[in-house]
């Protein structure tokens, strides 16, 4: 069997997509596709299950995935390091937003950098979207989480998971947007946001990004005050929230458990929250490396839990 047509077998499973793992490997979709075909003639059974978006693995693809991509991650690894290199041990190079990265993507690969027969180390770095990205095609990083998702074929980027934003207060807070609204409630309706406009804002930026998107979508409109605490760290704006510095916006997953300690409370529970989608991102060709594919694919399956 050619070790080329099982390298270009593996990386369709891992990609789930002919087109995708065409980028990875540099190839054609129309080669990815005659490589697929001329293993499945020697197998004499079929691998993938076509669908209008992407590949599903047959059983026997599942199989053979799992027989074959543990030895062709070896060879990849002694191909790049040479037969009298310590192997065992890579470093992977993560980027991305401080709070997310922190809370989320860390302790999920932290799992990954034990020693379980395939351990590697772990290097992270902060920054907004925009940076995470340039370094990520510059080379520094191995692996990107972004907000945005990248233009062109250097970056190839797959959903890792969506975020709900909450609109929160510390409980003195809400009581005085009851007073205002007059509803006895600290769940608004759209037409009573303006008991919040003389209330002070916690925000990231002067500009406002967190409530700015929030008001658009939830109340149709724009907040009428401007930012009192601004903190470059959503952990800071919680912590400021909760001791009533405001009002602040934010992820769920970051502030469920004070929420749930009450030291904040949601002002508003939209039917449809406000929600902003998180991207892993890979400089194109890169998930052949086992480490890098390892990664992405562990958190890949950690972010079905973070729903």
């Amino acid at each position: 069997m050619d070790l080329a047509l099982l390298r270009t077998f593996v990386t369709v499973h891992r990609a789930g997509s002919f087109t995708r793992a065409a980028a990875l490997l540099g190839l054609s979709q129309p080669a990815v596709t005659s490589q697929i075909r001329t293993l499945e003639r020697q197998l004499g059974r079929p691998l993938f299950l076509r669908q209008a978006r992407g590949v599903t693995p047959t059983t026997m693809g599942d199989e053979l995935a799992h027989k074959a991509a543990p030895h062709l991650d070896a060879l990849v690894e002694i191909a790049e390091t040479g037969p009298d290199n310590d192997s065992s041990l890579r470093t992977l190079h993560l980027a991305g937003p401080p709070e997310f990265t922190a809370e989320r993507a860390l302790p999920a690969l932290t799992e990954l950098t034990g020693d379980d027969g395939q351990p590697f180390a772990l290097r992270a770095s902060f920054g907004n979207a925009e940076e995470t990205l340039e370094g990520l095609a510059a080379g520094h990083h191995d692996l990107a989480i972004s907000t945005a998702r990248p233009r062109g074929a250097l970056l190839t980027a797959t959903t890792l998971c969506d975020e709900e934003h909450v609109l929160v207060a510390a409980p003195h807070r809400a009581e005085q947007i009851r007073s205002g609204s007059g509803t006895g409630s600290a769940n608004l309706d759209p037409k009573d946001a303006p008991a919040l406009d003389d209330l002070p804002l916690i925000e990231v930026h002067e500009s406002l990004p967190f409530v700015s998107r929030y008001w658009a979508s939830v109340f149709d409109s724009r907040p009428a005050a401007s930012g009192t605490v601004i903190v470059p760290d959503l952990r800071a704006v919680l912590a400021c929230a909760s001791a009533g510095a405001g009002l602040a916006v934010l992820p769920r997953y970051l502030c469920a458990p004070a929420l749930e300690r009450g030291e904040v409370v949601p002002l508003h529970e939209p039917a449809v929250p406000p929600l902003r989608t998180y991207f892993l991102v890979v400089r194109t060709g890169t998930l052949a490396m086992p480490h890098i594919a390892r990664a992405h694919e562990w958190l890949h399956r950690a972010a079905t839990g973070w729903g």
